[in-house]
């Protein structure tokens, strides 16, 4: 899938109201890189917010359109 692809993907995602994780990412798009696809959104404009997530001692990034 081409980072296009899955940069539309996940755009359609977070305008639907949800959150995204990079495991969520990786899950339904095939996304190894969603900072790079959230840096390409925020590029094109998106205002998306970062919050830093703890679960089971591991720390990621989930993101949401603001």
């Amino acid at each position: 899938m081409s980072a296009m692809s899955q940069t539309r993907q996940i755009r359609e995602h977070l305008e639907s109201g949800r959150s995204i994780t990079p495991l969520e990412a990786l899950k339904l798009y095939g996304c190894f890189r969603l900072g790079a696809r959230i840096w390409d959104l925020r590029d094109a404009g998106l205002d998306i917010e970062t919050t830093i997530v703890e679960e089971g001692g591991k720390h990621f990034a989930s993101y949401r359109l603001v």
